[in-house]
């Protein structure tokens, strides 16, 4: 399995980086984890086959997670994509996928794709198939506005990949990422705590009883990013590769 970091910054672009979009493949699987507002342009610039991607799980609606939806399914169209595609994210997805096309391009939500379009809601630890891989949605802790949100434990081909998504520490990122072969996590500071986000020295404490096998540390702000020399841990670089 492979997960390549189409962008792995936050909202505000620190650093210089791309919203969260993670791009998963295998022999049989195909996805993205997010689709923030750049995703379109980082997708092309790395030279990823839009029409190749079955499936876009969504954690939440803040737009550096989500607003790439609309500008994906417009190429989509203007492509011709005739590969079906499903889209899943947390309760009401399907309502706030559809304001989001309206509000960036007036009309666009009732426009009949050429392709088959299945926007499906998800419920926090109710596991969904969708073909070879298996989701896993655990409610976390990111705020009021733009939720519900969900971390996610994957499962396909043998593997497991978790993501936190944005959140500050919750009890369900254990089961979420628990003995994952690859589990990414928000760090957004080294050791400030905030309401809604993750630090480094908060997710330090918890590490043990996770255990997962490969940690990489995302969506950073410039507190963090000032401190990659030193830390001991991964840290997700646009464009970076990694097999698990």
């Amino acid at each position: 399995m492979q997960l390549r970091f189409v962008g792995c910054g936050d909202a505000l672009g620190s650093g210089g980086r791309s919203n969260t979009c993670f791009h998963v493949t295998g022999k049989s699987v195909n996805f993205l984890i997010d689709c923030g507002a750049s995703s379109l342009p980082a997708l092309k610039r790395l030279e990823i086959a839009r029409d190749d991607i079955d499936l876009i799980l969504i954690t939440h609606f803040h737009g550096d997670h989500f607003a790439g939806l609309p500008f994906f399914l417009l190429d989509a169209q203007f492509t011709r994509r005739t590969r079906p595609l499903v889209i899943a994210g947390p309760k009401g997805i399907e309502t706030r996928l559809a304001q989001l096309m309206e509000a960036l391009f007036e009309h666009s939500s009732k426009t009949k794709q050429r392709f088959d379009l299945s926007v499906v809601a998800l419920t926090p630890e109710e596991t969904r198939s969708f073909g070879a891989v298996e989701v896993t949605p655990y409610a976390v802790v990111h705020g009021e506005s733009g939720g519900p949100f969900l971390a996610y434990r994957i499962e396909a081909e043998g593997r497991v990949v978790a993501y936190s998504a944005d959140t500050e520490w919750t009890e369900t990122l254990i089961p979420a990422a628990r003995d994952a072969d690859l589990f990414i996590a928000e760090a957004y500071y080294y050791d400030k705590i905030v309401k809604n986000h993750l630090s480094l020295k908060t997710l330090e404490a918890h590490l043990p009883e996770i255990n997962a096998k490969r940690l990489i540390l995302t969506h950073m702000s410039d507190d963090m990013l000032g401190r990659l020399d030193e830390l001991p841990y991964t840290a997700a670089e646009d464009g970076m590769v990694v097999i698990f």
